[in-house]
């Protein structure tokens, strides 16, 4: 049940849609109450997307990706400007999902309840994900596009990426050879960080090692006394407040990056690749289109009792900023601030399933995962099964949970499944080429999934949505008094 002070939240004025982009469109100083100046920031981010795009198709067709100049002007250019944005949202990934996280937990304030959220996340990512998978094993099947692609085209492919595959399939072969794990230590050592420091002091951190011991802090600050746990709350809350300033910052800067971000992949791979991948191009974003807009929107009108126009409206930046930067991980920061102050998703609900779901609910990619898989199994003549169907349903959909929520992260685990299945893991080469513009396009449904998770479950929990809320720091000291 909703807390006192939402018992009477009929009454509060509905928040503005567009709440976090009228904040980032004003003067940074928050002692300034500055109007939002010029276009709106997605508005931005949409025109810099075009001009990305055009550019990027323009010069591939005049010069053609190898050129020099383009090699140049991407290699010198766009490409700096568009990693600085990357890396500028991985900063503050850590420092923001270690406050975010413990802030929730503690704000959740009781542990029956905290199960009882995260197995409603649970439950919901795990059909949410199956429902994706078996859309897009359907229209493989149906569509069948591995027997659709030509010979000529096929063995061009293999030529023009075969060393990629070949050295990714290399590595992926080794790491299965170096682990000889049983399945369950497997599954403890994935979770369970043996040093946590060391889990994130890297280029790539272990979100899940770091939301583990999140979730092992936050569940231990509910059981001491506030009074002991409150000065490090509100350093956690201080934190969480410094990280949202500096995404507003960073934002600042999106519409030029999204610019650069999208030259880069279309200066390189231009039409002829879609052209000649066509089929399968077509059929994941089929796929992906059915799946963010019937059934999202069934879930959110069903479940989250919004209207879905009105829920992709105010999630439009995060939409733009998930496709651009093709990582979860990096949209993370924008989507926490999106759902609380667009859609109202109490911070402690908030940051408790968007946080999780960044890393474990993945549905655009076990559900492009599944597709690949298939339409490989086509190209190589390989007939599968139903019961072999099933066993990629099952795996795509760990596979979901499992994949790194970084661009191309499905790669590796898509040539695991190619090996399982008896088909030759070397014909990744054929999908190489327009992987990371069918990641840009999953990854956007990756992260609109889990902010319809995060309304289902703020209104399961009796919240009423598109309304401000009490924050997580003010629930975690109601849920510890005081003591006189």
């Amino acid at each position: 049940m909703a807390d006192k002070h939402d018992e009477k939240r009929g009454e509060k004025p509905e928040i503005e849609r567009d709440a976090f982009e009228r904040e980032v469109t004003t003067d940074l100083d928050e002692e300034t109450p500055d109007r939002p100046k010029g276009m709106a920031l997605h508005t931005r981010i949409l025109i810099g997307l075009a001009i990305g795009v055009v550019a990027g198709i323009t010069v591939n067709a005049l010069f053609g990706g190898e050129h020099p100049r383009v090699t140049w002007i991407v290699t010198n250019i766009t490409e700096p400007v568009g990693q600085l944005f990357l890396r500028l949202l991985l900063m503050i990934v850590v420092p923001l999902v270690f406050s975010s996280l413990v802030v929730g937990v503690a704000g959740i304030g009781d542990i029956r309840k905290l199960g009882r959220i995260g197995l409603k996340s649970f439950a919901y990512c795990l059909i949410i994900s199956a429902i994706s998978v078996v859309i897009g094993l359907t229209l493989a099947n149906t569509i069948r596009p591995g027997e659709r692609i030509d010979p000529d085209t096929k063995a061009k492919l293999e030529q023009r990426f075969g060393g990629d595959a070949q050295k990714r399939v290399e590595d992926q072969k080794k790491l299965s050879e170096g682990n000889k794990d049983s399945a369950l230590l497997q599954v403890v050592k994935t979770l369970v960080p043996s040093n946590p420091v060391a889990a994130v002091a890297s280029e790539t951190p272990n979100m899940l090692h770091l939301m583990f011991f999140a979730l092992i802090i936050g569940v231990a600050v509910t059981l001491i006394p506030f009074e002991t746990s409150a000065p490090f709350l509100k350093g956690l809350q201080a934190l969480y407040e410094i990280t949202a300033k500096i995404i507003e910052m960073i934002m600042k800067f999106a519409p030029y990056a999204v610019a650069c971000l999208l030259f880069n992949n279309t200066a390189r791979f231009g039409l002829d690749l879609l052209q000649a991948l066509g089929w399968f191009i077509v059929t994941v974003i089929l796929g992906l289109s059915l799946h963010m807009f019937v059934v999202y929107s069934l879930s959110v009108y069903f479940l989250s009792r919004i209207n879905p126009l009105e829920f992709f409206r105010r999630i439009k930046t995060v939409i733009l900023t998930a496709f651009s930067t093709s990582s979860s991980n990096a949209t993370l920061p924008t989507a926490l601030r999106v759902s609380e102050e667009n859609l109202g998703v109490p911070q402690h609900i908030n940051s408790f399933v968007l946080t999780v779901g960044a890393t474990a609910n993945q549905n655009g990619t076990a559900l492009y995962e599944g597709v690949t898989v298939l339409f490989l199994a086509q190209l190589a003549g390989v007939d599968l099964s139903l019961g072999q169907q099933l066993m990629v349903v099952y795996l795509a959909i760990l596979g979901g949970i499992g994949t790194a929520g970084v661009p191309s992260g499905s790669i590796p685990f898509i040539i695991g499944v190619l090996a399982t299945i008896n088909v030759n893991p070397a014909l990744i080469a054929i999908i190489l080429g327009v992987d990371r513009i069918l990641d840009m396009c999953r990854t956007t449904l990756n992260v609109a999934g889990d902010i319809t998770a995060a309304t289902y479950v703020a209104r399961s929990e009796g919240y009423q949505l598109l309304t401000h809320h009490t924050p997580a720091i003010v629930h975690a000291g109601e849920a510890h008094p005081v003591k006189k």
